[in-house]
């Protein structure tokens, strides 16, 4: 699994990171004037946390956190901001890195590049981890940081103080930081099946030994005593990793986890002398040391896999899961795994992509369940060259004790590539699917000027951003016309072309009516 090529360096490894397996879509450069926001928020204090989901002040009522990672803060170009959306209209917090108590905003931080929430102090508020890939440690350039802002009754970080993650710092000690590392460019986090809060966070830059680029994740567990797992591809700790590190692999460009699963993308990943074939290594949550066992590595060419590794595919360069229980099942110990192939070639294109289902066991067995492309019977649209179908996943299990169904388990795929009408290039588009049975059955269309109220435009990439959770299924617009930036929630059952249950648009409802790519990562 090796190839000859030679390394990027510096601003060409940026490049060849943001667009060897991720579709360049370039957004319109805008200027913010707000400063930093004080955090103190207008939320109403409730009496405790409630543990609902993305609940950030306690309420009971799920809040909204919407990145601008390329937005200038106090003249600094791309420095980036979060907008934190309080439900029940109780107020809007500017969220940046002076605000959250974790440094200055520097050009090109990209501040909310990635996003997860979960309850990391098990407090019942929930607790928002913000990656800063291209964030400066010391002289060393783009090395990464990741930060945890914490939840309270009084809003988003009025209460303890936000953790910092680095490399070489705090329990983060298994690696040095490095230049062009980019912590944080991708993370996962949630509770366990046996209630312990993680958060696995993606170095893809990281290099291993003489392996440049190769990959790291960094896995973080615990509530008031914290251990920190590095996991590379030729860590052993916790037993062997069933592959081996290489140059530009990119391990863990992508993450999704369950309460028994962490999946980790290499979509840089040869097989043999075929380049960025892309493989997934699953792991459990079961530590030693703490670092998760490894249980398994797929690739296209693994048993029981359709298709085949070739160049360019990109397998797993998105990633999704959701917990998974048969009917009839005495508990939940499987997870369904969506892996997008953006780069898949088919007989009516290059690049036309497609996304692989996965049913995955508490021992890593894996059976695949269900091939999607826009040629399968009852899909709609059709498969074209560029349009990088799976560039973008996100998956959802609204089931009570997440016994699947086809209506309750759903699947959102952005095709940010796909033309719109009158040959408008790159308009993009989202697929709502079922994730269990035919995957044809019941699919729904999102675009816009089609459920997205926007008037359609060429590159607009529209599917970019996505990001699934019960509430539904939120749609961000970060490119395109300044007027069609916004981000859309959809109720999973919404029909082709339906209206959104509700939207955030710079300018409305106390957001700041400046925006750069609003909306790049929503949670």
């Amino acid at each position: 699994m090796s190839r000859a090529t030679t390394a990027p360096h510096g601003a060409a490894r940026r490049r060849a990171a943001r667009g060897a397996w991720a579709l360049a879509a370039t957004a319109l450069t805008l200027t913010l004037t707000a400063g930093p926001t004080p955090l103190v928020s207008t939320a109403t204090a409730a009496a405790g946390c409630s543990g609902a989901e993305s609940d950030f002040n306690g309420d009971g009522i799920r809040d909204t956190a919407i990145a601008d990672p390329e937005a200038t803060v106090n003249g600094v170009s791309k420095a980036g901001v979060v907008h934190i959306v309080y439900g029940g209209g109780k107020g809007v917090l500017e969220l940046t890195q002076e605000a959250a108590k974790s440094g200055g905003s520097e050009a090109g931080d990209q501040f909310g590049y990635s996003m997860a929430v979960y309850d990391a102090d098990l407090d019942g508020c929930s607790d928002l981890a913000i990656g800063t890939p291209y964030e400066d440690v010391g002289t060393l350039a783009d090395a990464g940081r990741v930060v945890v802002v914490h939840g309270d009754p009084t809003g988003l970080g009025g209460g303890k103080a936000t953790t910092q993650y680095v490399q070489g710092a705090g329990p983060v000690t298994g690696l040095a930081a490095e230049a062009d590392d980019w912590m944080g460019y991708s993370l996962a986090a949630g509770k366990s099946s046996t209630g312990v809060p993680f958060l696995a966070v993606g170095s893809p830059g990281e290099d291993v030994g003489t392996s440049s680029d190769a990959g790291a994740v960094v896995y973080i567990s615990g509530t008031t005593t914290l251990t920190a797992g590095l996991v590379t591809q030729d860590t052993a700790t916790a037993g062997a990793v069933p592959d081996t590190v290489e140059p530009y692999d990119r391990f863990g460009a992508s993450l999704a986890a369950t309460p028994t699963h962490l999946a980790i993308g290499s979509p840089g990943e040869a097989q043999g002398v075929i380049a960025d074939a892309g493989a997934v290594t699953v792991f459990s949550h079961v530590l030693v040391s703490g670092v998760p066992k490894p249980l398994s590595v797929i690739t296209q060419d693994s048993p029981n896999v359709f298709g085949a590794c070739e160049t360019g595919d990109g397998f797993a360069t998105s990633l999704a899961a959701v917990a998974h229980r048969a009917a009839g099942a005495a508990s939940t110990t499987e997870s369904l795994l969506v892996v997008g192939i953006p780069g898949e070639d088919l007989t009516t294109g290059v690049d036309a992509g497609a996304v692989q289902v996965l049913r995955l066991d508490s021992a890593g067995a894996f059976t695949e369940t269900a091939w999607i492309d826009q040629n399968v019977s009852n899909v709609l649209s059709s498969a074209e060259g560029g349009d990088h179908f799976g560039q973008r996943v996100a998956a959802a299990n609204t089931a009570v004790n997440d016994v699947s169904t086809p209506t309750e388990t759903r699947v959102a795929i952005g095709v940010p590539g796909e033309e719109g009408p009158n040959g408008l290039p790159d308009r993009g588009q989202v697929h709502i699917l079922p994730l269990v049975g035919p995957p044809g059955e019941g699919d729904v269309i999102l675009a816009p000027g089609y459920g997205l109220p926007t008037t359609a435009a060429p590159r607009q990439y529209a599917g970019m951003s996505i990001g699934g959770s019960a509430a539904g299924l939120y749609v961000g617009m970060p490119y395109g016309p300044a007027e069609g930036r916004a981000v859309h929630l959809f109720p999973w059952n919404v029909a082709t072309a339906g209206a959104p249950a509700q939207s955030f648009k710079p300018g409305e409802g106390g957001i700041p009516a400046d925006a750069a790519t609003f909306g790049t990562v929503v949670r």
